[in-house]
Protein backbone atom coordinates (compact mmCIF):
# COMPACT_ATOMS: atom_id res chain seq x y z
CA UNK A 1 0.00 0.00 0.00
CA UNK A 2 1.20 3.49 -0.83
CA UNK A 3 1.86 6.08 1.83
CA UNK A 4 0.58 9.64 1.83
CA UNK A 5 3.44 11.91 2.82
CA UNK A 6 2.82 15.53 3.71
CA UNK A 7 5.86 17.67 2.93
CA UNK A 8 5.88 21.26 4.13
CA UNK A 9 8.11 24.30 4.35
CA UNK A 10 7.58 25.88 7.78
CA UNK A 11 9.01 28.76 9.74
CA UNK A 12 10.09 28.46 13.37
CA UNK A 13 6.77 30.01 14.38
CA UNK A 14 4.81 27.46 12.35
CA UNK A 15 3.88 29.56 9.33
CA UNK A 16 3.54 27.75 6.01
CA UNK A 17 2.13 30.59 3.93
CA UNK A 18 4.15 32.22 1.15
CA UNK A 19 7.42 30.28 1.47
CA UNK A 20 8.63 32.19 -1.59
CA UNK A 21 8.92 35.21 0.72
CA UNK A 22 11.14 33.60 3.38
CA UNK A 23 12.66 30.28 2.29
CA UNK A 24 15.01 31.09 -0.61
CA UNK A 25 17.76 32.57 1.54
CA UNK A 26 18.22 29.13 3.16
CA UNK A 27 18.28 27.09 -0.06
CA UNK A 28 21.38 24.99 -0.63
CA UNK A 29 22.67 21.99 -2.54
CA UNK A 30 21.75 19.87 0.51
CA UNK A 31 18.17 21.09 0.46
CA UNK A 32 17.95 20.62 -3.30
CA UNK A 33 19.21 17.03 -3.04
CA UNK A 34 16.72 16.28 -0.26
CA UNK A 35 13.77 17.64 -2.28
CA UNK A 36 15.00 15.80 -5.39
CA UNK A 37 15.17 12.47 -3.54
CA UNK A 38 11.77 13.10 -1.96
CA UNK A 39 10.13 13.84 -5.30
CA UNK A 40 11.69 10.86 -7.05
CA UNK A 41 10.61 8.46 -4.28
CA UNK A 42 6.98 9.32 -5.03
CA UNK A 43 4.93 8.97 -8.17
CA UNK A 44 1.92 11.22 -7.59
CA UNK A 45 1.00 14.60 -6.12
CA UNK A 46 -2.16 15.25 -4.12
CA UNK A 47 -2.89 18.96 -3.83
CA UNK A 48 -5.51 21.43 -2.71
CA UNK A 49 -6.77 23.95 -5.24
CA UNK A 50 -4.69 26.94 -4.15
CA UNK A 51 -1.40 25.00 -4.11
CA UNK A 52 -2.32 23.29 -7.38
CA UNK A 53 -3.00 26.60 -9.11
CA UNK A 54 0.28 28.05 -7.86
CA UNK A 55 2.25 25.02 -9.01
CA UNK A 56 0.38 24.87 -12.35
CA UNK A 57 1.24 28.51 -13.02
CA UNK A 58 4.95 28.00 -12.29
CA UNK A 59 6.18 24.49 -13.09
CA UNK A 60 5.30 24.09 -16.79
CA UNK A 61 7.78 26.83 -17.72
CA UNK A 62 10.63 25.59 -15.47
CA UNK A 63 13.59 23.76 -16.99
CA UNK A 64 16.54 22.22 -15.12
CA UNK A 65 19.34 19.85 -15.99
CA UNK A 66 18.66 17.49 -13.08
CA UNK A 67 15.14 16.61 -14.27
CA UNK A 68 13.24 17.89 -11.21
CA UNK A 69 10.92 20.07 -13.32
CA UNK A 70 10.30 17.26 -15.81
CA UNK A 71 9.36 14.99 -12.90
CA UNK A 72 7.00 17.61 -11.41
CA UNK A 73 5.35 18.18 -14.76
CA UNK A 74 5.12 14.49 -15.63
CA UNK A 75 3.73 13.07 -12.38
CA UNK A 76 0.02 12.37 -12.04
CA UNK A 77 -1.54 15.19 -10.06
CA UNK A 78 -4.77 14.91 -8.10
CA UNK A 79 -6.33 18.20 -7.08
CA UNK A 80 -9.06 18.26 -4.46
CA UNK A 81 -11.48 21.07 -5.21
CA UNK A 82 -15.19 21.70 -5.34
CA UNK A 83 -14.74 24.90 -7.34
CA UNK A 84 -12.06 24.17 -9.96
CA UNK A 85 -13.71 23.50 -13.31
CA UNK A 86 -10.70 22.52 -15.38
CA UNK A 87 -7.26 21.17 -14.55
CA UNK A 88 -4.96 22.10 -17.40
CA UNK A 89 -1.57 21.14 -15.97
CA UNK A 90 -0.28 17.93 -17.53
CA UNK A 91 -1.62 14.67 -16.01
CA UNK A 92 -4.05 16.41 -13.64
CA UNK A 93 -7.30 14.99 -12.30
CA UNK A 94 -9.84 16.89 -10.21
CA UNK A 95 -11.36 15.15 -7.20
CA UNK A 96 -14.63 16.97 -6.46
CA UNK A 97 -16.62 14.41 -4.48
CA UNK A 98 -16.04 11.46 -2.18
CA UNK A 99 -12.57 12.75 -1.33
CA UNK A 100 -11.95 10.25 1.47
CA UNK A 101 -12.94 7.29 -0.70
CA UNK A 102 -10.94 8.58 -3.67
CA UNK A 103 -7.82 9.09 -1.55
CA UNK A 104 -8.20 5.66 0.04
CA UNK A 105 -8.44 4.20 -3.46
CA UNK A 106 -5.25 6.00 -4.50
CA UNK A 107 -3.47 4.63 -1.42
CA UNK A 108 -4.49 1.08 -2.29
CA UNK A 109 -2.91 1.19 -5.73
CA UNK A 110 0.46 -0.56 -6.03
CA UNK A 111 2.89 2.27 -6.65
CA UNK A 112 5.25 4.69 -4.94
CA UNK A 113 4.24 7.22 -2.29
CA UNK A 114 1.93 10.19 -2.82
CA UNK A 115 3.22 13.66 -1.86
CA UNK A 116 1.03 16.40 -0.45
CA UNK A 117 2.65 19.85 -0.43
CA UNK A 118 1.13 23.06 0.92
CA UNK A 119 -2.63 22.49 0.89
CA UNK A 120 -3.38 23.20 4.57
CA UNK A 121 -7.13 22.62 4.25
CA UNK A 122 -6.58 19.32 2.45
CA UNK A 123 -4.04 18.23 5.08
CA UNK A 124 -6.58 18.99 7.79
CA UNK A 125 -9.24 16.91 6.02
CA UNK A 126 -6.85 14.01 5.47
CA UNK A 127 -5.78 14.16 9.13
CA UNK A 128 -9.41 13.96 10.27
CA UNK A 129 -9.72 10.63 8.46
CA UNK A 130 -6.30 9.24 9.47
CA UNK A 131 -5.12 9.14 5.86
CA UNK A 132 -1.66 10.65 6.38
CA UNK A 133 1.19 8.23 6.98
CA UNK A 134 4.08 10.64 7.41
CA UNK A 135 4.87 14.33 7.80
CA UNK A 136 8.13 15.92 6.65
CA UNK A 137 8.52 19.43 8.01
CA UNK A 138 11.34 21.45 6.49
CA UNK A 139 11.69 24.01 9.29
CA UNK A 140 13.50 27.18 8.23
CA UNK A 141 15.38 29.33 10.77
CA UNK A 142 13.15 32.35 10.41
CA UNK A 143 10.22 33.84 12.30
CA UNK A 144 7.73 35.76 10.18
CA UNK A 145 5.27 36.71 12.91
CA UNK A 146 2.05 36.06 11.05
CA UNK A 147 0.56 33.97 8.31
CA UNK A 148 -1.34 30.77 7.75
CA UNK A 149 -0.29 27.88 9.92
CA UNK A 150 -0.58 24.26 8.89
CA UNK A 151 -2.52 22.91 11.84
CA UNK A 152 -5.74 24.04 13.40
CA UNK A 153 -6.41 20.93 15.47
CA UNK A 154 -4.46 19.01 18.10
CA UNK A 155 -2.31 16.14 16.84
CA UNK A 156 0.16 13.92 18.66
CA UNK A 157 3.03 12.62 16.58
CA UNK A 158 6.03 10.35 16.84
CA UNK A 159 9.41 11.69 15.69
CA UNK A 160 11.03 9.14 13.34
CA UNK A 161 13.90 11.09 11.74
CA UNK A 162 15.77 14.38 11.71
CA UNK A 163 18.13 15.95 9.20
CA UNK A 164 19.99 19.22 9.46
CA UNK A 165 21.41 21.34 6.67
CA UNK A 166 24.26 23.81 6.91
CA UNK A 167 21.94 26.76 6.24
CA UNK A 168 19.98 26.03 9.43
CA UNK A 169 17.08 24.11 7.91
CA UNK A 170 15.99 21.14 9.99
CA UNK A 171 13.81 18.41 8.49
CA UNK A 172 11.64 16.76 11.10
CA UNK A 173 9.91 13.56 10.03
CA UNK A 174 6.91 12.45 12.06
CA UNK A 175 4.31 9.74 11.93
CA UNK A 176 0.89 10.18 13.46
CA UNK A 177 0.11 8.44 16.72
CA UNK A 178 -3.33 6.99 16.30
Amino acid sequence: MRKIIVTEYLTLDGVMEAPNEWSFQFWSDEAARYKFDELFSSDALLLGRVTYQGFAAAWPSVKDEAGFADRMNGLPKYVVSTTLEKAEWNNSTIIKENVVDEVRSLKEQPAQDILVAGSADLVSALMAHNLIDEYKFMVHPVIVGRGKRLFSDKAVMKLVDTKTFGTGIIVLTYQPRV
